[in-house]
Protein backbone atom coordinates (compact mmCIF):
# COMPACT_ATOMS: atom_id res chain seq x y z
CA UNK A 1 0.00 0.00 0.00
CA UNK A 2 1.27 3.45 -0.94
CA UNK A 3 1.61 5.97 1.86
CA UNK A 4 1.28 9.65 1.03
CA UNK A 5 2.14 12.46 3.43
CA UNK A 6 1.59 16.21 3.37
CA UNK A 7 4.02 18.62 4.95
CA UNK A 8 5.42 22.11 4.63
CA UNK A 9 8.86 22.43 3.00
CA UNK A 10 10.70 23.61 6.10
CA UNK A 11 9.63 20.47 7.93
CA UNK A 12 10.33 17.84 5.32
CA UNK A 13 12.71 18.92 2.56
CA UNK A 14 16.44 19.35 2.86
CA UNK A 15 17.34 19.60 -0.84
CA UNK A 16 15.88 22.90 -2.08
CA UNK A 17 17.21 22.50 -5.64
CA UNK A 18 15.41 19.16 -5.96
CA UNK A 19 12.24 20.73 -4.56
CA UNK A 20 12.46 23.58 -7.10
CA UNK A 21 12.83 21.00 -9.91
CA UNK A 22 9.86 18.94 -8.66
CA UNK A 23 7.69 22.04 -8.23
CA UNK A 24 8.68 23.19 -11.73
CA UNK A 25 7.43 19.85 -13.07
CA UNK A 26 4.09 20.33 -11.31
CA UNK A 27 3.80 23.93 -12.54
CA UNK A 28 4.32 22.76 -16.13
CA UNK A 29 1.33 20.45 -15.67
CA UNK A 30 -0.77 23.15 -14.00
CA UNK A 31 -0.48 25.97 -16.50
CA UNK A 32 0.24 26.42 -20.17
CA UNK A 33 2.01 29.70 -19.43
CA UNK A 34 5.71 29.17 -18.75
CA UNK A 35 6.64 29.69 -15.10
CA UNK A 36 10.28 30.03 -14.13
CA UNK A 37 10.29 28.99 -10.49
CA UNK A 38 13.67 29.56 -8.86
CA UNK A 39 15.24 28.82 -5.50
CA UNK A 40 15.11 32.56 -4.71
CA UNK A 41 11.36 32.63 -5.37
CA UNK A 42 10.93 29.55 -3.20
CA UNK A 43 12.89 31.14 -0.36
CA UNK A 44 10.79 34.33 -0.61
CA UNK A 45 7.61 32.29 -0.51
CA UNK A 46 8.75 30.24 2.47
CA UNK A 47 9.63 33.37 4.42
CA UNK A 48 6.22 34.99 3.78
CA UNK A 49 4.11 34.51 6.93
CA UNK A 50 0.87 34.90 4.93
CA UNK A 51 1.65 32.13 2.46
CA UNK A 52 1.91 28.42 3.20
CA UNK A 53 3.01 25.80 0.70
CA UNK A 54 1.88 22.22 1.30
CA UNK A 55 3.66 19.40 -0.48
CA UNK A 56 2.28 15.93 -1.10
CA UNK A 57 4.91 13.20 -0.99
CA UNK A 58 5.09 9.57 -2.00
CA UNK A 59 8.32 8.47 -0.38
CA UNK A 60 10.78 11.23 -1.21
CA UNK A 61 9.02 12.29 -4.42
CA UNK A 62 6.82 15.39 -4.50
CA UNK A 63 3.65 14.36 -6.32
CA UNK A 64 1.39 17.29 -5.44
CA UNK A 65 1.21 20.79 -4.02
CA UNK A 66 -1.20 23.44 -2.81
CA UNK A 67 -0.70 26.97 -1.52
CA UNK A 68 -2.77 28.82 1.08
CA UNK A 69 -2.54 32.62 1.12
CA UNK A 70 -4.19 34.86 3.70
CA UNK A 71 -4.84 38.59 3.99
CA UNK A 72 -7.16 40.98 5.79
CA UNK A 73 -9.56 43.41 4.08
CA UNK A 74 -12.26 45.79 5.37
CA UNK A 75 -14.79 43.04 4.65
CA UNK A 76 -12.93 40.36 6.57
CA UNK A 77 -10.17 37.81 6.32
CA UNK A 78 -9.69 36.19 2.93
CA UNK A 79 -7.89 32.89 2.53
CA UNK A 80 -7.18 31.64 -0.97
CA UNK A 81 -6.27 28.18 -2.17
CA UNK A 82 -3.88 28.56 -5.09
CA UNK A 83 -1.81 26.38 -7.42
CA UNK A 84 -3.36 23.01 -6.63
CA UNK A 85 -1.52 20.40 -8.67
CA UNK A 86 -1.17 16.63 -8.60
CA UNK A 87 1.35 14.94 -10.88
CA UNK A 88 -0.48 13.48 -13.88
CA UNK A 89 0.97 10.02 -13.07
CA UNK A 90 -0.82 10.06 -9.70
CA UNK A 91 -4.22 11.50 -10.63
CA UNK A 92 -7.42 9.58 -10.01
CA UNK A 93 -6.32 8.47 -6.52
CA UNK A 94 -8.17 11.21 -4.56
CA UNK A 95 -4.90 13.00 -3.82
CA UNK A 96 -6.36 16.38 -4.79
CA UNK A 97 -9.06 15.77 -2.18
CA UNK A 98 -6.37 14.93 0.38
CA UNK A 99 -4.63 18.26 -0.31
CA UNK A 100 -7.86 20.30 -0.27
CA UNK A 101 -9.10 18.74 2.98
CA UNK A 102 -5.71 19.43 4.55
CA UNK A 103 -5.91 23.06 3.39
CA UNK A 104 -9.44 23.45 4.78
CA UNK A 105 -8.27 22.25 8.23
CA UNK A 106 -5.29 24.63 8.17
CA UNK A 107 -7.51 27.53 7.08
CA UNK A 108 -10.00 26.77 9.86
CA UNK A 109 -7.13 26.90 12.37
CA UNK A 110 -6.46 30.48 11.25
CA UNK A 111 -9.92 31.41 12.50
CA UNK A 112 -12.97 32.97 10.82
CA UNK A 113 -12.69 34.08 7.23
CA UNK A 114 -13.71 33.23 3.69
CA UNK A 115 -11.87 30.37 1.99
CA UNK A 116 -11.88 30.85 -1.76
CA UNK A 117 -10.33 29.47 -4.92
CA UNK A 118 -10.65 29.75 -8.66
CA UNK A 119 -10.69 26.89 -11.12
CA UNK A 120 -10.80 26.81 -14.88
CA UNK A 121 -14.21 25.48 -15.97
CA UNK A 122 -12.43 23.02 -18.28
CA UNK A 123 -10.98 21.24 -15.24
CA UNK A 124 -14.05 19.05 -14.76
CA UNK A 125 -12.62 16.73 -12.08
CA UNK A 126 -11.18 19.63 -10.07
CA UNK A 127 -14.47 21.51 -10.13
CA UNK A 128 -16.34 18.39 -8.99
CA UNK A 129 -13.84 18.02 -6.16
CA UNK A 130 -14.29 21.61 -4.95
CA UNK A 131 -18.07 21.35 -5.08
CA UNK A 132 -18.09 18.03 -3.19
CA UNK A 133 -15.69 19.49 -0.58
CA UNK A 134 -18.27 22.17 0.30
CA UNK A 135 -17.27 25.10 -1.92
CA UNK A 136 -20.09 26.92 -3.70
CA UNK A 137 -19.78 28.58 -7.08
CA UNK A 138 -19.74 32.35 -6.68
CA UNK A 139 -21.21 34.33 -9.59
CA UNK A 140 -18.35 36.72 -10.25
CA UNK A 141 -15.74 37.57 -12.81
CA UNK A 142 -12.04 37.24 -12.19
CA UNK A 143 -9.77 39.77 -13.84
CA UNK A 144 -6.03 39.54 -14.19
CA UNK A 145 -3.30 42.03 -15.04
CA UNK A 146 0.27 40.86 -15.45
CA UNK A 147 2.37 43.62 -13.91
CA UNK A 148 5.53 42.32 -15.58
CA UNK A 149 4.12 43.30 -18.96
CA UNK A 150 3.81 46.79 -20.36
CA UNK A 151 1.10 49.07 -19.07
CA UNK A 152 0.79 50.93 -22.36
CA UNK A 153 -2.65 52.36 -22.84
CA UNK A 154 -3.24 53.05 -19.16
CA UNK A 155 -3.71 56.67 -18.14
CA UNK A 156 -0.64 58.37 -16.75
CA UNK A 157 -0.43 58.51 -12.98
CA UNK A 158 -1.34 61.89 -11.54
CA UNK A 159 1.59 63.89 -10.23
CA UNK A 160 2.36 63.50 -6.54
CA UNK A 161 0.54 66.18 -4.58
CA UNK A 162 1.71 67.36 -1.22
CA UNK A 163 -1.07 68.01 1.26
CA UNK A 164 -0.42 70.82 3.70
Amino acid sequence: METFRICEPNGCVADLSRMVRDLGNLLEQLTSSPVRFTENELQAMLSDKNSRLFLLFLGEKIVGMLTLARYRTPTGVKIWIEDVAVDRNFRGRKLGRLLVEHAIKKAQAWGPGSLMLTSNPSRIAANRLYSSAGFTLKPTNVYKMDLRETTAGLPASPPETEIQ
